[in-house]
């Protein structure tokens, strides 16, 4: 993120951030919403994870997609009776005018009827067709190989993904999650996992799972 951010970001207030995401959507709300989208998107995070597996394992505090940057114009067309929010840095900018976009990287999407947040979009760095992780520009893949579906058809990130990227902080959830789904992962994909905490966070303690 850059570090000169536009003026107008309003400081968030955790307890208040918390109440209004009480109501999240659920992947199969969103997916009905984003039925025929040319924009390559997927759920992800805990969520992800949880489509993986088949079943919802533990109650979800929100629900993250991701898009690539140029891809995000369509998904904010998709819902016009909403807002979308610019948020970075601990602060919020409401309506995510075009200088927030280019600060940050995640936009929430508002009720403006009663402020609360539905859905939480990563506009993600890639080139073309190809996925760049915001956490290791090296690691590149095209989108059709980071991407899967459920048998109706909700598009999620890949597991070992989704746990590079929840290998960050390693909250409490975080390493229920890791320690739940690394049983479920094939040899290939665990390999691949570890190669890219090496990359990402040499080092980590999940590395010696």
């Amino acid at each position: 993120m850059p570090a000169s951010l536009p003026p107008g970001g309003v400081v968030l207030d955790g307890d208040d951030v918390d109440a209004r995401w009480t109501d999240a959507w659920r992947p199969e709300q969103v997916a009905e919403r984003l039925g025929g989208v040319a924009a390559p998107w997927y759920v992800a995070a805990g969520w992800a994870l949880d489509l993986f597996r088949g079943e919802q394992s533990r109650p979800h505090d929100d629900l993250e997609i991701a898009v690539p940057s140029a891809g995000f114009p369509e998904i904010r067309a998709r819902f016009p009776e909403f807002v979308f929010d610019a948020v970075g840095a601990g602060q919020v900018w409401p309506g995510a005018a075009p200088e927030a976009l280019t600060a940050t990287h995640q936009t929430w999407l508002r009720d403006p009827s009663d402020g609360r947040f539905l859905l939480d979009v990563f506009r993600e760095p890639h080139a073309g067709d190809t996925w760049i992780c915001r956490r290791d520009e090296r690691i590149r893949l095209p989108y059709a190989e980071i991407i899967e579906h459920t048998a109706a058809g909700i598009p999620y990130l890949i597991p070992e993904l989704a746990l590079l990227f929840k290998a960050k902080a390693t909250r409490p959830k975080d390493q229920a999650d890791f320690e739940t789904v690394l049983p479920l992962l094939s040899g290939t994909r665990r390999d691949r996992l570890r190669d890219w905490l090496r990359s990402v966070h040499p080092g980590h303690p999940w590395l010696g799972s």
